[in-house]
């Protein structure tokens, strides 16, 4: 079994590109020319110098001495939340933004939840001078304001997505539609490992630095490339995309997969897509989401404005589908008690989203002298005031 995407952009039975017919001429140019461009020197290149001297790579990787003692195992953190912008998101942007520029656009759009991404793309476009308009939804403006208050200063557009449950599913759907409207100049810089082929494989490409330092860090620190786990939280899932890539074929290393339970799996409020949700079509790929019996949405939720996604990316659902990821579910109150945890113990504030991933630890089928990743894909500032809420409470 092999899990990169093949000719047709699916990854099994998921993927694929099921666009309307005024995007299909700029699906079409992206599909034909993004690995012909990747892999051009000068792109990589600039690239490279740019994720060197801009964002801060490499990121760390950190042995949790406290932790794994806590845990009883031996757990090292891939610090994402150490790049510019505080999250794994701008390793994506700088790709998307270097890309967009070679194929002659100048406006660019994003939709953004947690407003990582916004401010991600904020910021490349304020480094490369370009238009940015930035969807989110009303709910997730007002959750995250610092991270609004970013993308305004980098000079991005925030328009409010106000449809639907008002948060990333909505804005999604708004930065769509503008992109129908504007398919000539505009490039639209999908933040996950979504939409139609080639996004979810081109995202992927560029997250994947995380997982090729991983390896030489790892065989610093323990004297082998492989750890025996890999466990990353999943929305969409670009950090756990990039966490895995390098990984995918090497199954003796297990890949855990971490979602939002929300209020509880069953609770009908909760984002556990690989539970709740079954096949079929979101925003322009065929993937698990969740959906009732003729095919209308469900609106997920989350306290993490970045996991309360309905679906999941076409390669996380061929993994799980398979076999070769684990998932897990955890609530909103495990993720919030998991965050207090790792700030008390190592002194790193994660945000909410990582905060999941270090929920499941407590679920987690290990051995003592298991090497564990947990890639710690954001900070914590954006999620202040909810931490804040729950030290009142």
């Amino acid at each position: 079994m092999h899990y990169s995407v093949d000719g047709r952009g699916f990854y099994g039975e998921f993927g694929g590109a099921f666009i309307p017919e005024m995007l299909h001429s700029n699906i079409e140019e992206l599909k034909s020319r993004y690995l012909e461009i990747m892999e051009e020197k000068d792109f990589q290149d600039e690239m490279q110098q740019l994720l060197k001297n801009y964002v801060g790579r490499p990121t760390p990787l950190y042995y949790a001495k406290r932790l794994s003692l806590h845990f009883n195992a031996h757990i090292y953190l891939k610090r994402e939340d150490l790049n510019h912008t505080g999250a794994h998101k701008i390793n994506n942007t700088i790709g998307q933004i270097l890309l967009a520029k070679r194929l002659g656009k100048s406006r660019i759009i994003a939709e953004t939840g947690a407003g990582q991404h916004g401010v991600a793309t904020a910021t490349v476009c304020a480094l490369m001078g370009l238009e940015c308009i930035v969807y989110m939804g009303e709910i997730d403006i007002a959750r995250q304001a610092p991270n609004v208050s970013r993308m305004k200063m980098l000079g991005a557009k925030v328009v409010p997505a106000t449809s639907g449950s008002k948060t990333l599913k909505d804005a999604t759907n708004e930065a769509i539609r503008d992109w129908i409207n504007n398919p000539n100049d505009t490039h639209y810089i999908i933040g996950s490992v979504v939409g139609p082929h080639p996004y979810p494989d081109m995202v992927a490409r560029f997250q994947s630095v995380i997982s090729e330092e991983m390896k030489w860090q790892l065989k610093e620190q323990t004297g082998s490339e492989n750890p025996d786990i890999i466990m990353a939280c999943v929305g969409g899932g670009s950090n756990a995309a990039g966490a895995y890539y390098h990984y995918l074929d090497e199954d003796q290393v297990r890949l855990v997969a971490v979602e939002a339970a929300g209020l509880g799996v069953d609770s009908g409020e909760s984002a556990a897509t690989s539970v709740l949700g079954t096949k079929g079509i979101i925003h322009g790929s065929r993937t698990l989401l969740m959906q009732t019996e003729d095919g209308q949405i469900i609106e997920p939720y989350s306290i993490s404005a970045g996991l309360d996604y309905p679906g999941i990316g076409p390669l996380h659902a061929h993994l799980i589908d398979t076999g070769r990821a684990e998932a897990i579910s955890i609530t909103d109150a495990e993720a919030l008690e998991a965050a207090f945890l790792l700030t008390r113990l190592e002194g790193i504030i994660p945000a909410l989203e990582s905060a999941h991933a270090f929920a499941a630890m407590s679920y987690l089928k290990y051995r003592p002298e298991d090497v564990i990743v947990i890639n710690l894909s954001g900070r914590g500032d954006k999620d202040l005031s909810t931490y804040i809420k729950k030290m009142e409470s």
